[in-house]
């Protein structure tokens, strides 16, 4: 998150500012769609549901508060309440263009070793509770400080740094060392 442009952005967006919610875009569009592509790992599912949350930030941009925390904080959690939504209400359907999308023999082999890595910890990550997984996502994917972190979910510093602590041991004691490196390095 960006201090110097949300305190920019403060002021001119609960006006309905057009180019103060521009601005507001093009600085937030690429970390929450990362934010929203690492808890759905579809590239069209993680586009819509970034283009809902930036459609709900608009509709509601005069109800910005800016005492309740920054602007990040804000579309963060509006990104983080449209996911939630989206799994709430989703069916179990499957894209038939999704499997014209196959990879050639020679990306299959090159890839086996790493993609059996990463479904490995992305098993693990989706044991941890929702509350550990957030926190763990926040802090290694989107880089995020606890402070933001603490913005975002409504906790405090300390409960999200036990909290993150608490998760990487877990996975730790589950995965190893090794195979927790994984976590630094997003599915992109």
């Amino acid at each position: 998150m960006n201090p110097t442009l949300d305190a920019a952005l403060l002021e001119r967006l609960p006006s309905g500012d057009a180019n103060a919610f521009a601005a507001f875009y093009d600085a937030y569009a690429r970390p929450i769609f990362k934010f929203v592509y690492y808890r759905t790992h579809h590239r069209e599912t993680a586009e819509d549901l970034t283009s809902q949350a930036f459609l709900k930030a608009l509709q509601h941009i005069r109800t910005f508060d800016p005492k309740r925390g920054s602007v990040g904080a804000w579309i963060y959690r509006i990104a983080r309440n449209t996911v939630t939504d989206h799994y709430r209400t989703r069916r179990a359907t499957v894209d038939i263009a999704d499997a014209w999308d196959l990879a050639d023999a020679q990306d299959v082999a090159r890839d086996a070793h790493v993609t059996l890595q990463l479904e490995r910890v992305r098993e693990q990550v989706a044991a941890l509770t929702p509350e550990q997984r957030d926190l763990v996502l926040l802090r290694l994917w989107d880089q995020l400080s606890y402070r933001e972190i603490a913005e975002i979910t409504g906790k405090s510093e300390a409960a999200c740094k036990m909290g993150f602590s608490r998760a990487i041991a877990s996975l730790r004691g589950r995965l190893g060392p090794a195979a927790l490196i994984s976590l630094l390095v997003p599915f992109i």
